[in-house]
């Protein structure tokens, strides 16, 4: 039976578990999760790739097929509407001729994509009628397939799927020595046939005893949970994602609450305290959306570290000259959508599974994972 160990539980390492999970009779699989500031846990996010303009197109490749990895498991493991509902996003521009280009752009995606369902160009009032407990709109698209998901209780969803079957979870910050083992919180060296590394932020610190550079760096996100005093409390989980031009995302879950976020700080390192001023401006940019709320309407604020590489594309793969070690990360703000595919095709590497398509999917390892001089 062959032997495999993740390290980091995030939403890379969870999805991989739960695909390792389908071949229980050939692996067993231990995750070690230290698990504090990650990224996944933090998140509340938006699964609507479709409208990005980013020009990387081996991004966007990885984050449609992404979508639609993430839509299959949902279905797969039955996830209620409080961990992944597909209630469509609403993507708004100041003035029509944006608009215009926008649905152009979703029209030209359309047949590649099926994911993303109906896309509809909505006026501001359509906007409102869409999400009534905002107060301003400006007019925009409709993407019938987006989503919304609730990072943490998608990893524990999956995790203890995963548990049921092959998984020994253990809750320890563990490293790898230079032959390729890893040492456990103990101090004890721990053999396996396959490792795979899904730290994200702290990718640089798991391999920091093997002769590599790393190029990764933290980010730190903040977002806020906002209690809305409204009459459609009961229908709050069901509304569109709403993400507005020039403003923070509105994602409204269930019971009139709603989250707003999250930032891109670049300059706070591993930070996990909560910023004032950043609370400040997530809620000014709420009120430009709804009227009449205040700090009072605070119910939650989260904070994670993200992980980005110096070109801002995620990485997947080998570590050269360790072909027993897969790594997987440097997601950035789209982990939530990009990291339910890169668990899948890891998990299918550490299989031994050929995938065709890969390199439409990612740029050489090397460039994030070099080795030193």
């Amino acid at each position: 039976m062959k032997k495999v160990a993740i390290i980091g539980g995030g939403i890379v390492g969870s999805t991989c578990a739960y695909y390792l999970s389908k071949v229980s009779d050939d692996v067993q699989v231990t995750m070690y999760d230290y698990g504090v500031g990650q990224a996944t846990k933090a998140a509340a996010g938006i699964i609507s790739p479709w409208l990005s303009k980013r020009r990387n197109k081996k991004w966007y490749n990885l984050a449609r097929y992404g979508a639609k990895t993430l839509f299959d498991i949902a279905q797969e493991t039955n996830m209620s509407s409080d961990i992944y509902n597909q209630s469509g996003t609403i993507v708004t521009r100041d003035n029509i001729e944006d608009v215009n280009e926008l649905y152009d752009l979703a029209v030209s995606r359309h047949a590649e994509a099926k994911t993303m369902g109906q896309v509809i160009k909505l006026t501001d009032d359509e906007v409102k009628q869409c999400i009534p407990i905002i107060s301003h709109a400006l007019p925009g698209v409709f993407v019938s397939g987006g989503a919304k998901i609730d990072g943490d209780k998608y990893v524990n969803k999956l995790i203890n799927i995963a548990k049921k079957v092959n998984l020994n979870v253990v809750s320890q910050r563990v490293s790898i020595n230079i032959d390729g083992n890893i040492i456990d919180g103990n101090g004890n060296v721990q053999h396996y046939d396959k490792i795979i590394v899904t730290t994200g932020a702290w990718m640089k610190e798991t391999l920091s005893n093997l002769p590599f550079e790393v190029d990764v760096r933290p980010q730190k996100g903040q977002l806020i949970e906002l209690s809305l005093n409204t009459d459609y409390n009961q229908e709050t989980q069901d509304m569109p994602v709403l993400m507005p031009e020039g403003e923070r995302d509105f994602i409204p879950f269930s019971n009139g609450r709603v989250i707003i976020g999250a930032t891109h700080e670049n300059d706070k390192g591993f930070d996990l305290e909560p910023s004032h001023e950043i609370i400040d401006d997530l809620l000014n940019s709420a009120k430009n959306v709804v009227d009449n709320i205040s700090e009072e309407n605070i119910i939650k604020v989260k904070i994670g570290t993200r992980a980005y590489t110096s070109d801002f594309a995620p990485y997947f793969g080998s570590v050269p000259d360790y072909d027993n070690i897969l790594v997987g990360g440097g997601l950035g703000s789209s982990g939530l959508t990009t990291g339910p595919i890169m668990g899948k095709i890891l998990s299918e590497i550490a299989l031994g599974i050929n995938r065709d398509n890969l390199e439409e999917l990612r740029k050489p390892i090397n460039n994030y994972i070099k080795k030193n001089n």
